[in-house]
């Protein structure tokens, strides 16, 4: 059960509603967010929502079954839209569209980049600083001085950024130049750095594990909603299977099953989901068809000579390419 409380309820109707509800054998965790106090009440026994319904200071009152319970989109059925300001939202119906490099190296690289997003009316820069690899000896990033070049560059020139953040003390240096914080796939679970993103007022964007299940997923979006944040987006980016014909297995059923789970923006990656470039076009339209609310991938000028991923990363006309595809189809969807 979810409980959303009234703007400046009074201590008393407070402490009258918890009392009933720890009366009725519930245990009550109150969730204070961006915009809104919850209270999350979990208990065995099903209860008449009339029984508490009608006890001031309760704004609303929700039955919901599920573990995963203020990410389902049993008691919000409108879907989220994430405003990342100066017109740009994230899951209004529209299709966001995030380009990149896999990793900034240079701010030549950056200016490129940029004048190409500019170009194709992309408003969303991808690209890590702090990058995650599985050899040490691999390019690992420009650190947070690389940060700062690229978010002023992408700043003045009317740009959003989305990064990965990898650990919980890189959070409070990052703040200032990240509009989306990204959490990888190898930190999905990093429970301790879910609870510190959702301590902050910026967006994130959850990546699904390398072998995660969608209910895995779930949870650790609510993890960052539950510690106060509810500006979240979720990413399916292809799981480790058996097959090792491709770097990951795309699960495209993933996205009209989150789509029907939560009510929060849905982005799919193609580029880590395949994980080679001729195919990464296929699978973002198809992603797009599927009803995703965004298509993140990699783009570098000259893929051979990027510092990462070069395989799975379009050129500049293979990216200029599937933009048009993709406005092509957010313009028929649904």
């Amino acid at each position: 059960m979810i409980i959303k409380l009234q703007a400046g309820i009074n201590h008393t109707h407070h402490q009258h509603l918890l009392d009933a509800i720890g009366n009725k054998g519930f245990k009550v965790n109150e969730i204070k967010t961006q915009t809104s106090t919850y209270l999350v009440c979990i208990g065995k026994a099903e209860v008449d929502l009339r029984t508490f319904g009608h006890m001031p200071g309760i704004s609303d009152i929700f039955h919901v079954s599920d573990e995963y319970k203020l990410v389902s989109r049993k008691w919000k059925t409108n879907y989220t839209q994430i405003d990342l300001g100066d017109n740009v939202i994230i899951g209004d119906g529209n299709l966001s569209i995030m380009a990149g490099p896999c990793s900034i190296e240079n701010e030549q690289q950056v200016l490129n980049t940029i004048q190409h997003l500019k170009d194709n009316n992309v408003k969303i820069m991808r690209g890590g600083v702090f990058k995650p690899r599985s050899s040490p000896y691999a390019f690992r990033g420009l650190g947070i001085d690389g940060l700062k070049m690229w978010y002023q560059l992408c700043k003045e020139n009317g740009i959003k950024i989305i990064t990965e953040v990898m650990q919980v003390s890189q959070i409070t240096d990052m703040y200032e130049y990240v509009d989306v914080f990204q959490v990888g796939a190898r930190n999905t679970q990093n429970f301790n750095l879910l609870d510190e993103l959702g301590k902050v007022d910026k967006p994130v964007m959850i990546k699904r594990g390398i072998s995660g299940t969608i209910e895995e997923l779930l949870y650790s979006a609510e993890y960052v909603f539950s510690a106060g944040n509810e500006k979240i987006v979720l990413c399916e980016r292809g799981i480790r299977t058996y097959e090792k014909a491709s770097r990951n297995t795309f699960d495209i059923n993933a996205i009209p099953l989150l789509k029907d789970k939560t009510h929060l923006p849905v982005i799919a990656d193609p580029s880590h989901g395949i994980g080679i470039r001729e195919f990464v076009e296929p699978i973002a339209l198809a992603a797009a068809v599927a009803g995703a609310d965004g298509i993140i991938y990699e783009t570098h000028e000259i893929p051979e000579k990027a510092a990462s991923d070069g395989q799975q990363t379009l050129n500049f006309a293979e990216s200029a390419q599937l933009i048009r595809k993709l406005n092509s189809l957010s313009a028929i969807r649904d």
